[in-house]
């Protein structure tokens, strides 16, 4: 046993091969309405005895789906890559309009359920929307089962919500298992929002 294996838990099986699925216009459908409640929850005033009455209502929905557990590769969220979000509710609301070897770009928009203060997207968000991103990079440079060793993120402007945005990555260099990736954020007149560049390394075999 080496000294990497040693600091890996025994639970840990390989990294699994995650492959898109063709979903149908339900899962789709499904999404769009979880992020409408995400942006409700966040934006509104109801009495308690209304909050109430959700809570009981979402229950019951979890109870309904739980049924149906799936495991992961096997669970269609997150491998709709014609969905927003690849149809997965943690990832903004975002497409891939480009994909290749030579980089990805994604168009999309946050909204309410993604505000950090005044309408402004929450800074932890813009980190979250980059790992992803440079996930799709590194998949589209046929580069798959990477972890992200480093992000880091320069904020030039607010970040606003309900405005379509534009992100734009590649990867820059490559040394063996390590993939330097960088991205830029604009908006629609082409103001840069943020800038990020980070490093994503392809896993051993055996690695988690």
């Amino acid at each position: 046993m080496t000294e990497t294996d040693r600091h890996i838990p025994a639970e840990s099986a390989p990294f699994p091969e995650i492959q898109p699925v063709d979903t149908g216009p339900e899962l789709g459908r499904f999404m769009t309405a979880m992020r409408r409640l995400q942006d409700i929850v966040v934006s509104t005033n109801p009495d308690n005895a209304l909050w109430a009455d959700a809570a009981g209502q979402v229950e019951e929905l979890c109870a309904r789906l739980e049924a149906h557990r799936a495991p992961q590769g096997v669970a269609p969220a997150g491998r709709g890559p014609h969905l927003p979000g690849l149809g997965h509710p943690l990832m903004p609301p975002w497409t891939m309009t480009e994909v290749g070897p030579h980089g990805v770009v994604m168009e999309g928009q946050f909204s309410r359920f993604h505000v950090g203060g005044n309408n402004a997207v929450h800074g932890g968000v813009i980190p979250l929307f980059f790992d992803w991103h440079f996930g799709m990079i590194v998949t589209a440079a046929g580069r798959a089962n990477s972890r992200t060793a480093f992000l880091h993120v320069d904020y030039r402007k607010i970040t606003p919500i309900d405005q379509p945005l534009v992100s734009r990555g590649r990867i820059d260099s490559i040394d063996g298992r390590k993939a330097f990736i960088t991205a830029t954020m604009t908006d629609s007149d082409g103001n840069v929002l943020s800038e990020a560049n980070g490093l994503m390394v392809r896993l051993l075999p055996h690695q988690p």
